[in-house]
């Protein structure tokens, strides 16, 4: 009899204990599903809200329910791919992550934490060569205005744009720097949530804010966002960082 208790006491705290794991499996959020206080500008299954560039023939595309971009649109223009909807403050929340790393690129700098590019003895810049990807996220409607996608050291999140704009007072540079590198490895899904309000912006990447409070001066009131092209090819082989990209579950919740 105490055998028999013994083993249903066992069971009991074994249902217990793998209770919550299938309870947390079924609240689990589904992709291209808006959660509470945000909507879809991605509906998962087309490019509705959407604006393809003008004759890419493809390359931007959809499959299982993921945004999949090779890097090889044949528009003449602009090959990014940008939504139609203008946004003013909001907070956006963006799922995406690297395909792979086909290019070696020959000049990462070795970024300093006030957005300058470290020195060796000589003055030359320190630089690194490393496989790499590049994309990014536009905001309200300007490629200076892009939260950066790619492999560097220095972690994506960054705003390359005003980070190397010399004309910005330090401080702005700075505060355009990561504070960490928090990049999952290459082929693992990656989140940003993007606060924009007025000309100050935070960037959390995988939990970790890695942009806190930084201004953007000049940046436009409002405006779309996009999903950046980046890369191209010479005699068949990358000549640049190309955007092997995919996008999921692209939510905004705007702010007053």
């Amino acid at each position: 009899m105490a055998g028999r208790i013994a083993v249903a006491a066992f069971l009991a705290g074994w249902l217990l204990a793998t209770a919550p794991c299938g309870a947390a499996a079924a609240q689990e959020e589904k992709d291209n599903v808006a959660p509470p206080g945000f909507r879809a500008l991605f509906n998962g299954r087309d490019f509705t809200g959407w604006k393809v560039p003008e004759g890419d023939n493809g390359h931007w595309k959809i499959i299982d329910g993921v945004i999949d971009y090779d890097a090889e649109s044949e528009a003449r223009g602009d090959k990014s791919l940008w939504h139609t909807e203008n946004l003013k403050n909001f907070v956006l929340r963006v799922d995406w992550r690297i395909k792979e790393t086909p290019y070696i690129n020959p000049r990462i700098p070795y970024i300093l934490p006030d957005g300058t590019h470290a020195r060796d003895i000589t003055g030359r810049e320190m630089t690194l060569a490393l496989p790499d990807s590049d994309s990014g996220v536009y905001l309200r409607g300007a490629g200076k205005n892009q939260v950066n996608i790619w492999c560097w050291p220095i972690g994506s999140g960054e705003f390359y744009g005003y980070r190397m704009d010399t004309s910005m007072p330090p401080e702005v540079r700075a505060g355009v720097t990561p504070r960490h590198q928090a990049d999952k490895p290459v082929g693992q899904w990656n989140r940003f949530e993007i606060t924009m309000k007025g000309d100050r912006v935070s960037v959390v990447l995988n939990g970790v804010k890695v942009i806190d409070n930084a201004q953007l001066p000049g940046i436009a009131e409002t405006g779309p966002i996009a999903l950046q092209h980046h890369g191209g090819k010479s005699n068949g082989q990358w000549n640049s960082p190309p955007s092997l990209v995919q996008f999921k579950n692209i939510y905004v919740k705007e702010l007053q």
